[in-house]
């Protein structure tokens, strides 16, 4: 750890809560705190009052894998100098925490990366926040396989869209790991009640709409860490708009 490091540190009042625990999580403690302190120093105040406030180690453990995945994506992403607004930031750390899921973890981290821009004045990412604490880790499975398979198009006036996808319930078991069908039937209601995703089943059938919203691609690419056009992240070439 660099002088730097140590000096954010001693301002966040930090070391003396990672001396007290074990050297392997001191030093992610350490890493954590540095790295928000670099993209929001408010930011890694709410960590240290997170730490402060004796909280159970599990939801620390998940604040620090998300902000550990959040610094590779930054690193991918975001341009030198690139910090992000105290209410996106607080929000995600305070909402991450609660998740131990991989894949969830990974979305939260792509979303505070995506939150840090030159200005620090973009507070879009608060819509996909909303919705990310709302949904659960299955949904999120089944959102990121439909935004990943979906073949993505540019509309003529310009706008993102995804080409129907249709699977059958076997395929959606697999996909999403639970052999529920009612579960799955009411997963897939929240998710189109929250306009991520088509129709959901058809009552006439075991067949799914999953496809993704625009809405949705645009929160998928946001949680990579990417906070320029959807078009581009996806390499689309974009049609000019028919003004005919």
């Amino acid at each position: 750890m660099n002088e730097n490091d140590s000096k954010s540190l001693d301002i966040l009042g930090l070391k003396p809560v990672a001396d007290s625990i074990n050297t392997v999580t001191k030093a992610s403690v350490e890493g954590a705190s540095a790295f928000l302190s670099r993209i929001c120093l408010p930011a890694a105040v709410e960590f240290g009052l997170l730490l402060r406030d004796k909280i159970s180690n599990w939801r620390i453990n998940n604040t620090i894998c998300m902000t550990q995945k959040a610094e590779e994506k930054f690193g991918k992403f975001a341009v030198e100098g690139a910090h992000a607004h105290p209410r996106l930031a607080a929000n995600i750390i305070d909402k991450s925490s609660w998740s131990q899921d991989n894949h969830v973890q990974d979305m939260w981290a792509g979303l505070l990366a995506s939150s840090c821009t030159k200005d620090a004045k973009d507070e879009s990412n608060i819509i996909f926040i909303n919705i990310l604490s709302q949904i659960t880790s299955l949904q999120t499975t089944i959102l990121n396989y439909g935004c990943e398979k979906a073949e993505k198009t540019v509309t003529e006036a310009g706008w993102i869209a995804a080409e129907p996808l249709i699977v059958e319930l076997e395929e959606l078991t697999i996909i999403s790991g639970s052999s529920d069908f009612h579960r799955l039937d009411r997963e897939l209601d929240h998710l189109r009640s929250l306009q991520l995703i088509g129709g959901g089943f058809d009552p006439n059938s075991t067949q799914a709409d999953i496809t993704p919203t625009a809405l949705a691609l645009q929160m998928f690419v946001r949680c990579q860490g990417f906070i320029g056009s959807p078009i581009e992240y996806f390499d689309l070439e974009k049609k000019e708009p028919n003004n005919s």
